[in-house]
């Protein structure tokens, strides 16, 4: 931000040297970039920070002023332009299609103007901060805009076809000629400002050139409005386009400026352009909600400082700064920050104002400050179990990047596919999408690892994915677990499993086949735990791992995290040991060769009585004395009686159950 100090005198005295007034404003966080003099002007070159907005504007940069070398706060006029002739309904309509993009405008009307050149001290004042003057309507837009830090727009209104604006959303093939002379193409996402028929602004960003006021107007339509900031920087970034409009519209303006720059910019006009300005104003949108207060406890200010302040320098320098004392009390205060001050929500940010205002100087380098250890919650604990656990299997963490290509963008959840969100990110070309899930990412970084000399990368990485939701704008960000490795399903599944030991998880966890592209058929299963779906598993198809450039075999699962962690046990409980022996035995069934081993588990286990206590599979045979179109599955049972010891006759007769049901069910037989 440049500002002029022949501007700033017009609000406040300046009788110090500018190299002094430049160094107070660096070190209260308006860092100055260089001073120079134009045409017997100084430009100040400040740097401000995005949560300052305010002081994008000279009227911000006086107050600031104002408040480090103890100057009256300055006050902008009240402008009270008279108005005659028709309303301002009268002559033009506007309606706002997109309310939620566009919470407030305003607009006036002046008719009769002359343009022509700005008188010599406009042109002056906005030449110093390198503006290059063009007419005095335009000029007075911008002039508007540096005084206050509300962007203005001036409309020809004999060019708008129906004499009316429409603040809507673009439609699809709609194009926009802009000031500048390019033309731009819209689409749907990106706010326009438009007539009866066309597109005749980018909301926030630029004007269309059909419109511009030129020497012939003589009707002008002015436009003052508050639009979304992510609207804006959208637009912006997708048109490569940037102006200091969008620059403060994309930080966040002082609500209460609107109505007022609309005022200050008619009367400008009237006095330096001539013309009428039509009764009323034409505003619509929702009134600014009171800011909520805060309370500034006095004792938090040493412990947060290492520093006592007194409570009167304190509440002073708040007060220098705007906010409203609602209460002062021994030992707090509250108050309410000004309109022009978004950025001050909480009792820290009022201390760290009084600590920039009081001076950094004042607290000296040796000072201990008083720390308290913050404890983990909940999740951080169960985050440090899981890479416990896995670290301890082998497996290393990785951290890889949000933003990923699109071969790389391979949803592994339920439920209906979503176009997956894209970003536009102006330091990546190929990674521009943002990913649905962690397994791609991971089996690339196992490929790079395997492409140097690693063989056998096993990595995983808790990290969150984005899943488009068709009802709002903004994704769904749960948080996945994602695991690569090395071996087969059983050895993943059983990593899964240890995992879930660890984490004491108590709910049985069950194996679904699934039929995911990206893992081989019949290698692959949804994993639930307790009923719900934790996450899918299996061993990478061979074209996905030609995809992924990959040359030895791979399994890869991905989990919630989010049902990992509401269902995870931190304090586990006592379990005494059993008492009496177990009695394991293994059954081979011949059973069809479609038959999913979560079905063939599930009958064996409910025919096997109350004294099963594990199912285990073990291995699937097909070939030799198997029958074509059967598969000889081998699995374990164990049982325990949890007051004696089980009698042979007792097992047998629960192994026979079993084979029973099979039977009956799948017309399993018992292999030879």
């Amino acid at each position: 931000m440049i500002v002029s100090w022949n501007w700033l005198t017009s609000y406040l005295r300046l009788d110090m040297p500018a190299d002094v007034l430049a160094e107070r404003l660096a070190l209260a966080g308006l860092n100055h970039e260089r001073t120079e003099e134009v045409g017997g002007d100084l430009a100040l070159d400040l740097e401000v920070t995005s949560n300052r907005p305010d002081c994008l504007s000279h009227l911000g940069v006086a107050r600031e002023i104002a408040v480090l070398f103890d100057r009256p706060r300055p006050d902008a006029h009240d402008p009270r332009p008279p108005e005659s002739g028709p309303p301002a309904r009268e002559l033009t309509r506007i309606d706002v299609e997109a309310p939620d993009l566009c919470p407030r405008f305003t607009a006036r009307v002046v008719s009769g103007v002359t343009v022509g050149p700005s008188p010599w001290w406009l042109r002056k004042r906005l030449e110093t901060i390198g503006v290059r003057p063009i007419s005095n309507v335009v000029d007075i837009t911008n002039y508007v805009m540096f005084e206050c830090g509300q962007p203005l727009h001036a409309y020809d209104l004999a060019r708008l076809d129906g004499r009316r604006l429409v603040v809507r959303r673009a439609r699809g093939g709609e194009t926009l000629t802009a000031i500048n002379n390019k033309v731009y193409e819209l689409s749907p996402e990106m706010l326009v400002i438009a007539d009866a028929s066309r597109p005749v602004g980018l909301a926030g960003v630029m004007g269309g050139l059909d419109t511009e006021i030129g020497p012939a107007t003589r009707d002008v339509l002015i436009e003052a409005a508050q639009f979304d900031p992510v609207s804006v920087r959208r637009t912006g970034r997708a048109l490569g386009l940037s102006s200091p409009s969008s620059h403060r519209f994309e930080r966040g303006l002082d609500p209460s400026r609107t109505e007022w720059a609309s005022r200050r910019c008619a009367e400008l006009i009237l006095d330096l352009a001539g013309g009428t300005l039509h009764e009323g104003v034409i505003d619509l949108g929702e009134p600014v909600a009171p800011r909520g207060p805060i309370v500034l406890r006095f004792k938090q200010v040493p412990r947060v400082l290492g520093i006592d302040v007194p409570h009167v320098t304190a509440v002073a320098i708040l007060k220098a700064l705007g906010l409203d004392v609602l209460a002062e009390g021994i030992d707090e205060l509250t108050v309410r920050p000004p309109s022009w001050r978004a950025d001050l929500e909480r009792e820290v940010d009022l201390i760290e104002e009084v600590a920039r205002i009081y001076g950094y100087d004042h607290i000296p380098e040796d000072r201990p400050v008083p720390l308290a250890r913050s404890s983990r919650g909940p999740r951080e604990r169960v985050e440090d179990l899981t890479r416990v656990a896995l670290t301890g299997l082998g497996f290393d963490e990785a951290v890889t990047f949000s933003l990923v290509a699109d071969d790389h963008v391979i949803p592994l959840g339920g439920g209906p596919i979503a176009t997956p969100i894209r970003v536009e990110h102006s330091s990546r070309k190929r990674e521009v999408v943002l990913r649905p899930s962690l397994v791609p990412s991971l089996l690339a970084a196992r490929s790079y690892n395997e492409a140097h000399g690693v063989s056998d990368a096993r990595l995983f990485e808790v990290a969150h994915v984005y899943l488009p939701r068709p009802d709002r704008p903004l994704p769904d960000e749960p948080t996945h677990l994602g695991i690569v490795g090395a071996g087969d399903y059983p050895a993943l599944k059983g990593v899964v499993e240890a995992l879930l030991d660890r984490l004491h998880v108590a709910e049985p966890i069950e194996a679904r086949p699934s039929e995911l592209a990206l893992f081989a058929p019949g290698r692959q299963a949804e994993m639930l735990l307790g009923g719900a779906s934790l996450g899918h598993l299996g061993e990478v198809d061979r074209a996905a791992l030609d995809r992924f450039e990959l040359r030895g075999a791979c399994v890869a699962a991905e989990l919630d995290f989010d049902l990992l962690n509401s269902r995870a046990v931190l304090t586990p409980r006592y379990h005494p040991l059993p008492a009496f022996p177990a009695v394991s035995r293994d059954l081979s069934l011949v059973v069809p060769d479609d038959l999913p081993w979560a079905d063939l588990a599930a009958a064996a286990r409910g025919a096997a009585g109350p004294q099963l206590e594990e199912i285990t599979y073990l291995d699937t045979f097909r070939g030799g004395n198997v029958p074509a179109g059967s598969q000889s599955v081998h699995f374990g049972l164990r049982f325990r009686h949890p007051s004696r010891t089980l009698t042979g006759e007792e097992v047998e007769r629960a192994l026979d159950a079993v084979v029973a049901d099979c039977a009956a069910r799948f017309g399993a037989t018992l292999r030879a």
